[in-house]
């Protein structure tokens, strides 16, 4: 199989083709997922925030970095596999200890011309 070059930009989407191209080959599903803990001083905050209302930025900020990496591990496996592409992208959670959780992305990996 020949593999992604490096520098190449995958192409991910939560949609089942990709605009203006072709699917060439299908290698199947990829994953990535990333396990993230709860920090103890985004805690405080959060409580704090909590009684009093709005955005728990902590919280914002580390799961955007936690689908950050879930989608960079998906596309590294994807790559691997040789394709370009990853269409058809979601994610799911889930619990996996008191104060962590896991970030899955997934999706079915593709060549587009």
């Amino acid at each position: 199989m020949d593999q992604k070059k490096k520098g190449d930009k995958m192409i991910v989407t939560n949609i089942d083709a990709v605009p203006g191209k072709n699917i060439v080959e299908h290698y199947g599903i990829v994953q990535g997922s990333t396990v993230r803990a709860k920090h103890v001083g985004v805690d405080c905050i959060a409580g704090c925030q909590n009684t009093f209302g709005g955005e728990l930025k902590g919280y914002s900020t580390l799961l955007e970095e936690s689908r950050k990496e879930a989608i960079t591990r998906m596309e590294q496996q994807a790559g691997h596999l040789g394709a370009n592409a990853v269409i058809n992208v979601r994610f799911g959670t889930s619990t996996i200890t008191q104060g962590a959780s896991e970030i899955l992305a997934y999706g079915t990996a593709v060549k587009v011309e």
